[in-house]
C-alpha cells in the first residue's frame, strides 16, 4: 500500500501537457471540496517547472486567490504564463482550471541567490516537539456520531504529523485568544530537492491557519452551521528548510469582521530560524439557526 507521503509526492508531480500547461490529480482527504493546500502546492509545482535550469532561481513568494470550490473527483489543469524573466527575478502567473472554469489563480516570484542584509524576529519560547504528546485519536464512539466527511478527515493517517503546543478540542471548542503554535513535519523522509520541500510547505501552510480566527468565538469548522473557505493565501520563503524535520507554525489572527477572518503565520525550524511567513483571509460564517 502506498504511504501518505508517497501519495503526496505523486500528487505534486504534475503531468506536463505542453510547455506551459500541466495537469494535476485531486485527492479526497475528507474535505468537502479540494483541499486548498493541494492547489497551492500544485500551482507552485507548475510555476517551478517553467524556470530555466540554466538560470536557477528559487521561489520566494506566492500570492493566490481561491475563486471556486474544487471538485475532488476531477483533475485540475494549470496554465502558466511566463510573465517576466529579468536579470534577478522571474514571475509566473498560474491559472487553475476545472470543468472549463477558473477556480484559482496565483502569482509566484523567483529570485536568484544573492547576499544582502539579514535579520529576523525570534522564535516564540515553546516546548520542543519531543516534549509534547502525540495527538490522541478521536474515540470511536464520538467519531461515529459525526458526519461521514468529518469522520474521514479526523480518522485519516495524513502525510504530516502535528503536535499542538496548546491543544484545543475542535469538537467542543472553548473560547481562547486568537493565537496558537503547532509543530509539524512529514512522517517520512523525502529527497533533498528544495523545490519539492517548498511545494510540501505550500501544501502544509493551509493547515490550522484560518481556524485560528475561530478561537475567540468558541466555534470550529466541524460544528453544524459554521461555514469556512479560504479566499486568498500568501506565502513567503525566507531561508532553506526541510519539511521532514520539525517546523514550528506560530499563528495569530489580528481581526475577524464582515464574515471574514484574517490569520498570519511564521514558520521556524528547530534552530530558531524563520524559514517562511504566511497570511490568509477566509470566509467565516455562523448560521445561528443551525447551531
Amino acid at each position: 500500500m502506498t504511504s501518505p507521503v508517497t501519495e503526496l509526492v505523486e500528487l505534486l508531480a504534475l503531468e506536463r501537457l505542453e510547455d506551459n500547461l500541466f495537469r494535476g490529480q485531486s485527492r479526497d482527504i475528507g474535505t468537502k471540496y479540494v483541499f486548498g493546500g493541494q492547489v497551492l502546492g500544485q500551482s507552485l509545482s507548475a510555476a517551478q517547472a517553467t524556470i530555466d535550469t540554466e538560470r536557477p532561481r528559487d521561489a520566494h513568494s506566492l500570492h493566490a486567490y481561491f475563486l471556486r470550490a474544487g471538485d475532488i473527483e476531477a483533475p485540475i489543469v494549470y496554465q502558466v504564463d511566463r510573465t517576466r524573466d529579468g536579470g534577478s527575478f522571474s514571475v509566473r502567473r498560474v491559472t487553475a482550471i476545472q470543468h472549463g472554469q477558473v477556480i484559482f489563480f496565483a502569482a509566484a516570484s523567483f529570485h536568484r541567490h544573492e547576499e544582502g542584509v539579514t535579520h529576523q524576529l525570534s522564535m516564540p519560547e515553546v516546548p520542543r516537539p519531543n516534549d509534547l504528546p502525540a495527538a490522541e485519536p478521536v474515540p470511536d464512539g464520538v467519531l461515529a456520531t459525526l458526519p461521514t466527511k468529518v469522520q474521514r478527515w479526523l480518522d485519516r493517517a495524513g502525510p504530516f504529523e502535528f503536535r499542538h503546543v496548546y491543544p484545543r478540542d475542535e469538537l467542543n471548542p472553548p473560547k481562547r485568544p486568537p493565537y496558537q503554535q503547532v509543530w509539524f513535519r512529514l512522517t517520512e523522509r523525502i529527497g533533498d530537492s528544495p523545490e519539492l520541500h517548498r511545494e510540501m510547505l505550500a501544501y502544509a501552510s493551509d493547515f490550522h491557519l484560518l481556524g485560528t480566527a475561530n478561537f475567540p468565538h468558541g466555534i470550529s469548522y466541524y460544528q453544524p452551521g459554521v461555514q469556512m473557505a479560504s479566499l486568498d493565501h500568501a506565502l513567503w520563503f525566507h531561508r532553506p528548510f526541510r519539511v521532514d524535520d520539525w517546523l514550528l507554525y506560530s499563528i495569530d489572527s489580528p481581526s475577524a469582521q464582515d464574515a471574514r477572518g484574517l490569520a498570519r503565520g511564521q514558520i521556524f525550524d528547530m534552530q530558531g530560524r524563520l524559514v517562511a511567513s504566511t497570511a490568509q483571509e477566509g470566509m467565516v460564517r455562523v448560521l445561528e439557526d443551525e447551531r
